[in-house]
Parts: structure tokens; C-alpha cells; sequence
């Protein structure tokens, strides 16, 4: 085989060590592109020196960079603004129905990028203001890379990010600009908190969200992964939760954890706990070829406790 195809297979292999995502081999076009600005700052010639300082034993941070670059991270304010609609219309009065009596919610968006989705929820929330006074509303966002949350929590967008998916009123209404770009105003950033969290791992908060918006994350998982990451959403969902996954992942069989609630909206209710199956996790070590096994501690441990 071609050597560069050996550094390409490692180098795929290490995104689906980390992340639990498949670049199969017509997806593998993504590497030179997604990696070529690391490439320059850190002076790599190709594919194979790459690896070569992969393996190296302080490669654990540059795994991490190469493991970030290869993330897609494509996101917009109110992604399919159906889904949003039929939110705020009808998913969220149902469950203010069945919380009236703590008057809490809590949502996790898994999956979060740079926050444009969870800030969305914020924002649905916000423009029903008058139905949720009183109520202590908490989105999570996690996402399993650090850079991106940390750009989430700045909730600081520039002005071709802030004008996806916004009007000019509600940018205005819900954005101040600064020095540095639009930043969500105070209300929203209160409402919203962000972690470093892998799907893969155990549920942050067990049995605590009465909504999960998990989109276009499970596109490439394979099956068995797929299978665990329902399995942890399943123990993160109340048992009268619902869960939103993306238009393209109707289809992904689910298993003994979710039934479908509302196909058009991709919306999934729990299946009884007694009727689900366990899944084993297996370790967080692939070995990826060339007698090297890039085994450091898995990307994205969830952070427990940052805001």
C-alpha cells in the first residue's frame, strides 16, 4: 500500500479513537484540507511526518490539534427553523405542561460547535418570556473539542456568523456589537453553559434533561457506536423527555432506546428503562497501524462543574 494512504488510514483512525467518527474512505478527501492550516503553523511537510511526530511521546497535544481540525463544525442560528418553530409551538408548552410543578427545564445540546444552536434555544425561550417567568431554564451545550467550547462560551460571533440564520431585528434585539464581533447579550449568556463532553463517555447528569437536541452528530458513527451513543442519550433523557435528533439520522435504527414520537420533526420519546439493552463500552484504544497504538487519555473528558 501507499505509504501516504498508511498515514491517511492512522490519521482517520485517530478521529474515530477520539470521537467515535468513521472517515470512510470517500470521505477521506476532508484530511488535506481540514489539516493544511496545521500543516503550516507547525511547519509538516505531508501526511506521513505527521505521524511520524504523532508518535511521538509528546504527540498528545498535537493529536488533539489534528483531532480538532478534522471536526466539522458547521452550524447556523436556528438550523432548520421548522424544527425551532415546532419547538417553541408545541414541544416546549408540552413539557412546561408535565414541569409546572418544579417549574425547572433543563436542555442538552450535544454536539453544541460554536453555540449557535444552544444560544437559539435561549433565544426561543427569551421571546416567551411572559411563559417562562419563574422558571429556572438551563442549557447545556458540550461538544468534544476545547477550542470550540471556548468559543461558545465567548458567545462573540463575526458578521457573516451572526447574519446566518438572523434577522436584523433579532440581532439587534439579542446582540451587542463590540470590538470583537456580536456577543449575545447578558440574558442569553446566563441561560447557557457549555463543557467539554464525548458522547461516548457516561452521561453528564443521569436522567436530568427533559430535552436533548443531538443534530447531525451521529451521521458517522458506525453501528455499533451508534448503539452506544443511544444508549448514553437514553440514560442523560428523563424518562418523559424527548429527544431531536437531525433529518438525516431518521433513518438510524435506534435500537431498544427510542421510539418514534413525531417523524416529520424527528422527535424520539424514551423507550421503558427495563426494555433496554446494555451496551459495553470498549476502550478508548484503536490500534492504527505502522506498530503504533496512539492510546492518551481520550479527548474531550467532560469538565465537571465549568460554566
Amino acid at each position: 500500500m501507499d505509504p501516504d494512504e498508511i498515514a491517511i488510514g492512522i490519521i482517520a483512525g485517530l478521529l474515530e479513537e477520539r470521537t467515535g467518527q468513521k472517515l470512510t474512505e470517500d470521505r477521506r478527501w476532508r484530511i488535506a484540507p481540514a489539516l493544511a492550516g496545521l500543516f503550516r503553523d507547525r511547519g509538516i511537510s505531508s501526511n506521513q511526518d505527521l505521524v511520524v511526530l504523532l508518535t511521538q511521546p509528546d504527540g498528545s497535544s498535537l493529536a488533539q490539534e489534528v483531532v480538532e481540525a478534522l471536526l466539522n463544525n458547521e452550524t447556523y442560528f436556528f438550523r432548520d427553523r421548522q424544527i425551532f418553530d415546532h419547538l417553541a409551538t408545541s414541544v416546549l408548552p408540552a413539557l412546561a405542561a408535565r414541569r409546572a410543578h418544579s417549574k425547572r427545564l433543563s436542555v442538552w445540546c450535544v454536539g453544541c460547535s460554536t453555540g449557535q444552536e444552544a444560544l437559539s434555544l435561549a433565544m426561543t425561550f427569551a421571546d416567551q418570556r411572559a411563559r417562562w417567568d419563574g422558571w429556572t431554564i438551563d442549557v447545556l451545550g458540550t461538544d468534544v473539542s476545547g477550542s470550540i467550547v471556548e468559543f461558545a462560551r465567548a458567545a462573540t460571533y463575526s458578521s457573516f456568523q451572526i447574519q446566518r440564520g438572523l434577522g436584523v431585528g433579532q440581532m439587534l434585539a439579542q446582540f451587542t456589537e463590540t470590538e470583537g464581533g456580536w456577543q449575545a447579550k447578558e440574558r442569553l449568556r446566563r441561560m447557557v453553559r457549555y463543557e467539554v463532553h464525548n458522547l461516548l463517555h457516561p452521561a453528564p447528569y443521569p436522567g436530568r434533561f427533559d430535552l436533548i437536541l443531538c443534530r447531525n452528530v451521529l451521521l458517522y458513527f458506525d453501528a455499533p457506536v451508534r448503539e452506544r451513543a443511544f444508549a448514553r442519550l437514553s440514560e442523560a433523557l428523563a424518562e418523559d423527555g424527548k429527544l431531536l435528533l437531525g433529518g438525516g439520522e431518521t433513518v438510524l435504527e435506534k435500537g431498544t432506546f427510542f421510539r418514534p414520537c413525531n417523524e416529520r420533526y424527528s422527535l424520539y420519546d424514551p423507550l421503558p428503562r427495563a426494555t433496554r439493552t446494555a451496551v459495553a463500552s470498549p476502550p478508548h484504544k484503536v490500534n492504527i497501524g505502522l506498530n503504533v497504538s496512539l492510546s492518551s487519555a481520550p479527548l474531550g473528558m467532560a469538565q465537571g462543574g465549568s460554566a
